[in-house]
């Protein structure tokens, strides 16, 4: 039984370990992202907009499956905590032997060594010492450190330089590992919601996916809010000038555009929608006396006030409707966009017992504008606007910068630092000629490794060729001497 259980934790772990799972996980992570950002996503798109673009059986199959909220999915944060389980196990069945090739690089030459490596070239010298000295100075001249290696009968050198891109791929681990890390903390612990503000409003009331009510410990108030146009009218960007209120106190703002958030203890705020709420903030009346010469006098009235027309009238704002219908006996609204308006106002005169309903347009059924001591012209219209918020809390997102940042820098490691190697070993031939043998190797980029390979032989020739000329210079020297 337990030699079973063994055999397969062993099976699994090999699986798990395999760079053929590891990749396939990471494609599914892939595939589900992407389907993630073009399939519209609750709560940041608004369920009107979701019904238009989907029918009822898609949007219900969508919904059932999580494809509507994928970043929060349990099965979602189940496969990206599988694959940082996959990176995990693969990091630790491959580490051991990677850092023994990093702590302990293999600085010494045999004859299998030199007889297997691909690369490599002999030079002619007729002094070992003289040799090694001219290869150290063409090493140094190439910027690559070089450190000599005791044999049991001779010198070597060893050369190398970027041995730490051996090690980038775990920096490219623990940076997957990272942003999947915050990919799973926001999953868990993270939400998203949407909150909608009209001018001069405040709340602290955030609506969820599920269509629960979130309180924030601060409240968002919203001083104003716009649209900028192109030239042909369709819209460029949408504004609003947000404030935290905490405490009864402003304790933050900012005007916030798409994609440049308000950002408060961790909450954010992005500007999504923009667009009449079909309250009208002041309309601009023309009130004409029905009787008499009296003129035109302009009044500007909000929903709700009260304007004194002289000492005997006054009118008020009982409601406007931005897209109104007949049907059934009522007034409905049909939409919040002012296509067909209609504004309903109240005249209390002396004159009259009665409380008079003035509508404009007048609206047979309803309206009572011949009773009225005043007629009423529409000059302008002052209509209200809501902005959208998207709300969201993402306290991963700290990892998954860091994570991206982390790659980037193995990314840079594993594209653009090389580990290149040389060996350089004075050594007889069979014919009794004494000759460097040099011999290299690099870890990627071996074309352009072949062209530093051959500058470092075309150097040392020229350094022992100078050296051996030297040293017979010295010695005629000394002979005439």
């Amino acid at each position: 039984m337990a030699s079973n259980i063994h055999k397969s934790a062993r099976k699994m772990w090999r699986t798990m370990s395999s760079i053929k799972t590891g990749v396939v996980l990471l494609i599914l992570v892939v595939i589900i992202s992407a389907a993630g950002t073009v399939i519209l996503q609750r709560p940041v798109t608004e369920a009107d907009e979701m019904q238009r673009a989907y029918s009822p059986q898609m949007l219900k199959v969508l919904d059932a499956l999580g494809l509507t909220n994928v970043f929060h999915a349990w099965w979602f944060i189940l496969l990206m905590a599988l694959v940082s389980l996959s990176i995990v196990a693969a990091s630790i069945d491959r580490f051991p032997n990677s850092w023994r090739f990093y702590a302990r690089p293999y600085k010494s030459t045999d004859a299998v060594f030199r007889k297997a490596l691909p690369l490599q070239a002999q030079i002619p010298i007729a002094d070992e010492e003289a040799g090694l000295a001219a290869a150290e100075r063409a090493l140094s001249r190439m910027r690559i450190n070089s450190e000599r290696i005791v044999g049991d009968d001779h010198f070597s050198l060893f050369a190398e330089r970027g041995r730490p891109s051996q090690m980038a791929v775990y920096i490219v681990h623990a940076s997957l590992l990272l942003i999947f890390l915050g990919g799973i903390v926001d999953g868990i612990f993270g939400w998203n919601g949407f909150l909608k503000l009209n001018q001069g409003e405040q709340s602290n009331r955030v609506e969820l996916r599920d269509g629960t009510i979130r309180p924030l410990p601060f409240a968002i108030r919203c001083n104003s809010a716009g649209q900028e146009n192109y030239a042909d009218g369709s819209p460029k960007k949408w504004w609003s000038n947000l404030a935290v209120v905490q405490d009864g106190q402003d304790v933050a703002s900012k005007e916030i555009v798409v994609n440049d958030p308000l950002v408060f203890n961790g909450v954010r705020f992005y500007q999504s929608s923009f667009g009449p709420n079909g309250n009208v903030e002041k309309l601009i009346l023309d009130a004409i006396p029905s009787t008499g010469t009296a003129t035109a006098r302009e009044i500007a009235i909000a929903p709700g006030q009260t304007i004194s027309l002289d000492e005997e009238a006054t009118v008020s704002m009982a409601e406007f409707i931005p897209d109104y219908v007949v049907r059934d006996g009522q007034v409905y609204t049909r939409s919040n966009d002012v296509q067909n308006p209609a504004v309903h106002l109240i005249v209390d005169s002396k004159q009259s017992a009665a409380r008079i309903n003035v509508w404009l347009p007048p609206i047979p059924g309803f309206e009572e504008n011949a009773r009225s001591p005043y007629r009423f012209e529409a000059k302008d219209l002052k209509m209200g606007y809501f902005t959208g918020l998207q709300v969201s809390h993402e306290p991963g997102q700290w990892s998954v910068w860091a994570g991206v940042i982390l790659m980037g820098l193995g990314l840079a490691f594993v594209f653009y630092v090389v580990h290149i190697r040389f060996w350089i070993v004075p050594m007889r031939r069979a014919d009794g000629q004494l000759v460097l043998w040099v011999g290299g190797a690099a870890n990627k980029n071996k074309d352009v490794f072949e062209e530093k390979f051959r500058k470092l032989v075309k150097e040392v020739e020229v350094e022992s060729h100078t050296s051996t000329a030297s040293a017979a210079a010295s010695k005629t020297m000394l002979a005439t001497h």
